[in-house]
This record gives C-alpha cells, structure tokens and sequence, in this order.
C-alpha cells in the first residue's frame, strides 16, 4: 500500500477544500435532535449538495453511478469533509453506507437503476431491518416469515433497532423464506417499501434521549418477488456483503472525528490543569497512536477492497472490534478530564460518551467480531 498522495490527489484535496469552504456557510441551521422529518431533510439537502457538485457515492464504481474514485480520494474527501465540520450522512447512512453499496455489488441491472440514483441523490432513506426481539447477536436464528405467494411474499414477523425506520422509504429486510433449510440458508435478502400495508413502526428511545432506533412489526406484508437481492435463500451471503460494507468502511469518517475530538480533550487539559498527571497524558498518547493505527487499518481495508472488487474483506472486523473499544476509552477519558462538567446532559461530551456505550453492541457486538476474527482469519476451530 503506497500512502504518499500523487500530484492529482492533492489536486482533489484542494478543490474539495474549496468546495467546502463555499458551501459550508451557506447551510440552513441544524434542526432540532427530535424532529425527524426536519432531519431527513437536512440530511437530505446535504446529500443532494454532494450528488450536484460531483461528491456523491465518490468511491462507488461508475456503473452504480458514483465517479469510481480511487481508495486514496475516497478516504481525502472523509478526512476533510470531517474537518471541516461538514454534516454527517445522517438519515441517510443505511442506504449509502449498506443497502446502496450492497445492491451495487449483488443487484440486478434493474435494481441498480431504480434504487440507486435517489440514494445518491439524498431522495429516499433507507432503514436496516436485520435484528431481531428474540436473536440477539444470532442473526442466522431470525424468525421472519416469508412466504411466496405468486409474484409477491407475505412477510409476518418484528425487528428491533431499526435505525430511522420512522422516516426510511425502504428497509433492507431479512426474512426466512424456508424454513426446513439450515439455519445459514433458508434466508433471503429483501427491499421492502416502508409505506406497504401491515407496517408499524414504534419508536425506541435511547440512554440518550434520542430515538434513531425503532421496532418495526410488519402484518402480512406483501413485498415483490422483484424486490429479492440475490438468490431466494441465498440471503446469508448477501447478508454477508451487507455486514463487510457496514464493519469494513461505514465508521471510517468517524475515525477522523476521534482524532479530531482527542485533540480537543487535550487542549481542555491543560486548560484546566488535568494536563499535570502523568497517567492521563500517558492515557491520551496511547489513544493518539490507537486512532492513528486505525487510520492506517483503515487503509489498508480500503485498498484491500479495491484490489478485490470493491467488497472489503474480514479485515473490517479488526477494525470494528478495536474501533469500539478506543472510542469507548475516548468518552471514559473525557469524563476524566471534564470531571462533574461531563454529567451535565445537555452537554455535547455527555451526549457522545453515553452513544459511545452502544459501539459494542451496533453492527455486530464485540464478541461477533471476535469470532470472525479467530474463525475467518484465524482459522481457529468454530467454539462449542
């Protein structure tokens, strides 16, 4: 992996700075945290932005509609976007992030060309619907029932964690549509319209006030056979591809605002004379070379994926795994440095310690990825 830049990258990174030296001032106010309609608005408006000036699915390949950007202006463009303060994707990260990507790579000629353009332009919002009330981190053990019924299947079943399942047009929807098949192989991957007969969503709210996440229950809901990814019980491997976009790159802009945030909690140490103990500054310089360890790791999957198609590998766990824990000692850090300062709840700190607690959990726990770590990559025998 070659990390110098050419003359043609740091081409991109100057007109990019440009770019968002212009556009950022001129961005509506944000909306309030709980008003999700206003939300996806702005995210929306941002991301339609992105699609105008040419930065829209920047690393997808050209015939998914992105620019087929190289891995190393893929990860300029979230260095700077990041620094600059630019909004994140927001409600739309489940379709740039997940769905989108996953139906570039496994999708028909169809599928592509109906739902991937209003993805990158910011028009419709997708939601996950993977996990399961009586799953937990067993995603291969979900009981959604889908059953064909001519062109169309019957879907019956619940999720959990729907994120902006309230304000998503479509849900990447796992179903078991046979269920004498094993567990791995009876599941299919499905794009479900949120506004179909026989979905409620109700929504959840977390430690932190806010409520991103959501049930959704869904009564006999009637989902096109056209609407399948992949093969009818083939879903396990597009699952697959799912999880390695969702592990292997979605927290990659969130890196860069670690960084950014480490710097930060340390010129407020030496404000406030935390600096002078020499097991926090020892704490924060092993942070720093964590976050900077990641970064790399980070481009290495990248380049990794780029070499193989554009899916990223395994490797995506190691990141997830040791990405969780650090920004978790991140938070914990930052309550050491703020002290009674950093319980105040309408304090940004506090909001962002208390969201860190669920990196752990989200997109696969840390005992998932451990697994996949010492199975996949590893080659230990599976435990028993």
């Amino acid at each position: 992996m070659d990390l110098t830049y050419t003359e043609e990258e740091q081409e991109f990174r100057a007109r990019l700075r440009a770019w968002l030296a212009v556009v950022l001032p001129r961005l509506p106010a944000k909306p309030s945290p709980d008003d999700w309609p206003g939300r996806r608005a702005y995210d929306g408006g941002w991301q339609r932005r992105l699609h105008d000036a040419g930065y829209a699915g920047l690393h997808w390949p050209l015939d998914a509609g992105g620019r087929g950007a190289t891995p190393t202006q893929h990860l300029i463009f979230l260095e700077e976007t990041e620094r600059a303060g630019a909004p994140y994707v927001g409600a739309n990260f489940v379709g740039l992030l997940h769905a989108g990507p996953t139906i570039a790579a496994e999708g028909t000629a169809e599928q592509r060309a109906r739902w991937l353009p209003p993805v990158l332009r910011g028009d419709e919002v997708w939601c996950q619907g993977f996990s399961e009330p009586d799953a937990g981190s067993d995603l291969a053990s979900l009981r959604t029932r889908a059953v064909r019924d001519g062109d169309a299947y019957v879907v019956t079943g619940s999720k959990v964690w729907t994120s902006h399942a309230e304000v998503a047009d479509w849900c990447e929807l796992l179903v078991r549509t046979d269920p004498d098949a094993p567990r791995h192989r009876g599941i299919s991957w499905l794009a479900m319209p949120m506004d179909a007969p026989g979905v409620t969503v109700r929504p959840l709210r977390t430690l932190a006030g806010s409520t991103e996440f959501a049930e959704v229950f869904l009564d006999e809901v009637r989902v096109p056979v056209a609407n399948r990814v992949g093969a009818e019980n083939d879903g396990w491997r597009v699952t697959m591809v799912t999880l390695s976009f969702e592990r292997g790159t979605a927290f990659v802009g969130e890196v860069v605002a670690c960084r950014r945030t480490l710097g930060e909690l340390a010129r407020r140490a030496r404000a406030n004379g935390s600096w002078d103990d020499p097991v926090l500054r020892r704490r924060m310089g092993r942070l720093y070379g964590e976050f900077g360890a990641l970064w790399r790791l980070t481009q290495w999957n990248v380049s990794e994926a780029q070499c193989s198609g554009g899916v990223p590998g395994t490797g995506g766990s190691v990141f997830k795994l040791a990405y969780s824990h650090a920004r978790q000692e991140l938070y914990d850090t930052a309550a050491q440095v703020l002290g009674a300062g950093s319980l105040v709840l309408d304090e940004e700190w506090t909001l962002d310690r208390l969201s860190s607690l669920s990196y752990t959990i989200a997109a696969g726990t840390s005992q998932i990825q451990r697994n996949i770590v010492a199975e996949r990559i590893l080659g230990l025998p599976k435990g028993r």
